[in-house]
């Protein structure tokens, strides 16, 4: 009876400091550093005086800011990305807000690296949300390699690794996520974000409820965007199509060659200077803001027809957003100037997805008017917080 007895309590007591001393084993998460707390009062100041005042309503909370670094998938193989997450001082239960940047060529442009701008950024948190800000491969951690620009399925795939690592960190750290997540993004962020949306409904992962997304001045259908690259007689950001070109044969490994779609001397310069080292005006500099002189002619005229091209074309249809049918919340804005990343592009995703049976309460279009790529992300923000504010 007392052996009995013996293993009865030493069964209970396993029981209990097994629960006491319960560890998250991070599955996603590699490694995290708290950078700072700063208290409510901290956080209102420097919003108070900022382009974004108007947010001051919604804040509530001091901040942590935190790097981290995580586990995801590029090219079939593991590979460690690293981003910011900045978490409310508080216990009441809180969603995730995620946003994803713009496009960069530089790797000191990354948020881990920019924390002047992006720990600004991350006062977003202090509205009640698990801000998480993703360096995307080929910056941060992961600079090593050349970032897969404007590839949906990368892309999507590492914001959303980055959640499932920030949920891990929330456990271990004792923050509370409620398990619904709002996603964010303007120009390349935008895509992003759309690429991201795409990802959580096709693969319904576990504690991750997407409540709604809100994409922005992103090139959301691929071929269209060459097409009106292809209409111009010049473009004055030449270094997002060769950005794309280069990210594309890198991430799909292309035999195709640059000179098959550049002429030179461009062909041969555009991998000097995609080394994370050189500014988008840089690189502008050494290309040509003609379409006819950067573009070779066969590329121009014959881009649908010749078979040598069709890795191109695939890749641009791949990559677009044409065929999907989201299921959850979004909102799209564009400036309605934006000759950047045309408005048009906006308009003709949206209009296909209400043409494969979208309805239009559950994705809506916001035109930003008079407002061109780089004057239409400050009203995008200010305005996504209300809308977000009202699905919490």
């Amino acid at each position: 009876m007392s052996h009995i007895k013996f293993l009865t309590f030493f069964f209970f007591f396993f029981l209990i400091v097994s629960c006491d001393d319960f560890e998250v084993v991070p599955v996603h998460l590699d490694t995290y550093l708290k950078l700072y707390t700063q208290d409510k009062g901290q956080v209102m100041s420097a919003v108070q005086n900022s382009l974004f005042d108007d947010i001051t309503k919604y804040i509530n909370y001091g901040v942590s800011l935190y790097t981290i670094t995580y586990n995801t998938t590029y090219k079939g193989e593991n590979i460690k990305a690293s981003g910011l997450v900045a978490f409310p001082e508080t216990t009441h239960n809180v969603p995730i807000l995620n946003f994803n940047h713009g496009t960069t060529s530089l790797h000191r442009d990354a948020p881990t690296e920019d924390l002047f701008q992006y720990s600004f950024f991350s006062n977003a948190a202090s509205a009640g949300y698990i801000f998480v800000i993703p360096d995307y491969l080929g910056f941060g951690v992961s600079d090593d390699i050349l970032h897969p620009y404007y590839r949906s399925d990368i892309t999507g795939l590492t914001i959303v690794d980055m959640l499932k690592a920030t949920k891990e960190l929330a456990e271990i750290e004792g923050y509370n996520f409620n398990g619904n997540v709002f996603l964010s993004g303007y120009s390349e962020g935008g895509f992003a974000t759309m690429s991201a949306h795409k990802t959580l409904e096709e693969n319904n992962f576990q504690g991750l409820n997407l409540v709604a997304s809100a994409p922005a001045a992103g090139g959301y259908d691929m071929t269209g965007m060459l097409n009106y690259f292809l209409s111009l007689g010049t473009y004055h950001q030449p270094y997002y199509l060769a950005y794309v070109a280069i990210s594309y044969k890198t991430s799909y490994d292309w035999g195709l060659q640059l000179s098959d779609i550049f002429n030179e001397p461009y062909a041969s310069l555009i991998p000097q200077y995609f080394n994370g080292q050189y500014s988008g005006g840089e690189i502008n500099s050494v290309l040509s803001y003609s379409v006819n002189l950067l573009l070779n002619e066969n590329f121009r005229n014959n881009f649908y027809t010749d078979p040598s091209l069709n890795v191109v074309v695939e890749a641009f249809e791949e990559n677009s957003f044409n065929q999907w049918v989201p299921k959850t919340k979004m909102f799209m804005y564009h400036g309605t100037a934006d000759i950047t990343v045309p408005y048009q592009n906006s308009v003709d995703t949206y209009n296909n997805f209400i043409a494969n049976g979208v309805n239009s309460s559950l994705v809506e279009f916001i035109p930003l008017e008079s407002r061109t790529h780089s004057t239409g992300a400050i009203p995008y923000i200010l305005d996504i917080f209300d809308k977000f504010e009202n699905l919490k």
